[in-house]
């Protein structure tokens, strides 16, 4: 069996050029998987050693270390549990560097609240050390318990963390870095869970937790860490638009916590900023003007209210269109079509434009309610007296369905002074708006 380096597809015969990948010269034989067993080999081979599990529970294996960050700390379970291995994922100038320096050059607690040491062991593979330092100085950071290594093979970094045994130890980016053993160039799928593999391996024998930054290309390149998601036992994801100061970090996997726990940060000049009040954050500059409204959403557990905006004008053309900030598009169509047919709107010759402020993104169905409920208000150039939050999911039927979490965010609401909340209770059907 023949395999490609750069893109692992697999062929029956050598050819020069990969089929799928389109490169050239990367095809080559793979070592065969299914030799036989040597009987008596095996014969001399030594058994390997059981652990009780009650033993290994007494160890203090699962100690935390704070991040220093409340918000980073949430996401994780309450912070990094040593001896694991954390992926942060994020789209190019996302922040994922700055918020790893900033992880880097806080003071790091431990469980018992005491200041760990061995200190912070950077690996860099696309800065170098003063290009960093400029980077930590511009972010008011200390660098004393900061050490910085180059992207060396992967051998020679496993040696040198084992070593050094750092408190914690940052791989910026897991792409850059190479092997002195498999002959594949750097960023490839089969090198990235090669090198994975073996800092998996050294984070459960050495007990140092290793944070490794996976790099998410808008063109969705298979070297993504989408190829080592199941080797990792914490997959971190930092979303948001570069556009907007926004940031929302969320763990889309985690072996020792939940999943249900998000992180909202602000780009700022001195790095990456935890917001505390996100509902009031997302609310201070609107106002009540037609086609605005409030939309209270679930992100993990935690509940925002955010605004979404509307704008509906006849169309200049023969097709009129469709589009969504935030939103999902196809969704959006969906919710034009059901407000056409049930509530009387008038949308076949309008551009319906929706908008969510702050460059957040509404997944859940808990949001169509104030979606159509925005482009009601736009339509009709009409108002609320005071401000409404509008909770619900809304059926092809043209009837307002139940969501999950209506407490909360009823409870969230409230927090912020809004009295007036529009939910499926309280409404039957989109036409009742």
């Amino acid at each position: 069996m023949f395999s490609c380096s750069n893109c692992d597809a697999q062929f029956p015969k050598w050819a020069g050029r990969c089929s799928e990948c389109g490169k050239w010269g990367t095809v080559g034989e793979e070592n065969s998987k299914f030799e036989v067993p040597n009987s008596k080999k095996n014969q001399n081979t030594k058994s390997a050693k059981v652990e009780k599990l009650n033993e290994a529970g007494k160890m203090a294996l699962a100690e935390r270390v704070s991040s220093g960050d409340a918000e980073i700390d949430r996401v994780l379970g309450g912070g990094i549990v040593r001896g694991s291995l954390v992926l942060l994922s994020g789209e190019p100038g996302i922040g994922k560097s700055t918020l790893v320096a900033q992880v880097a050059g806080r003071k790091v607690v431990g469980s018992l609240g005491l200041v760990v040491g061995g200190g912070v062991l950077y690996i860099s593979g696309e800065e170098s050390a003063p290009q960093l330092a400029s980077r930590f100085a511009r972010l008011g950071l200390d660098t004393n318990a900061v050490s910085f290594l180059e992207a060396y093979p992967i051998e020679t970094l496993v040696a040198t963390i084992e070593k050094e045994k750092p408190m914690l130890a940052i791989v910026d980016s897991v792409q850059t870095v190479g092997s002195s053993e498999l002959d594949s160039a750097s960023g490839t799928p089969a090198m990235v869970r090669y090198v994975t593999s073996l800092l998996l391996e050294l984070a459960k024998r050495t007990h140092i937790p290793i944070l490794l930054i996976g790099q998410v290309t808008k063109d969705g390149s298979i070297a993504g860490p989408k190829t080592l998601e199941h080797l990792v036992d914490v997959v971190v994801s930092l979303e948001g638009d570069p556009v907007h100061a926004y940031r929302i970090l969320r763990a889309t996997k985690n072996r020792f916590g939940a999943t249900d726990e998000v992180g909202v940060f602000e780009m700022t000049a001195t790095g990456m900023s935890a917001v505390e009040n996100p509902s009031a954050r997302f609310l201070e500059e609107r106002r009540n003007v037609a086609g605005s409204v409030i939309a209270a959403t679930m992100e993990g557990s935690r509940v925002f209210l955010v605004e979404v905006q509307a704008l509906v004008e006849k169309s200049g053309y023969g097709t009129p269109v469709r589009r969504a900030s935030g939103f999902d598009q196809n969704r959006l169509q969906m919710l034009v079509a059901i407000l056409s047919k049930h509530a009387g709107l008038k949308l076949g010759e309008s551009d319906v434009y929706v908008n969510v402020i702050g460059g957040l993104e509404l997944r859940e169905p808990a949001a169509d309610l104030a979606v159509c409920a925005a482009i009601m208000s736009a339509t009709k150039n009409t108002t609320n007296e005071a401000p409404t939050v509008y909770v619900g999911e809304v059926g092809l039927g043209g009837e307002v369905r139940s969501v999950n979490g209506l407490d909360r965010r009823v409870s969230e609401a409230k927090r912020m002074g809004i009295e007036s909340i529009i939910t499926p209770k309280s409404v039957g059907t989109v036409r009742a708006l």
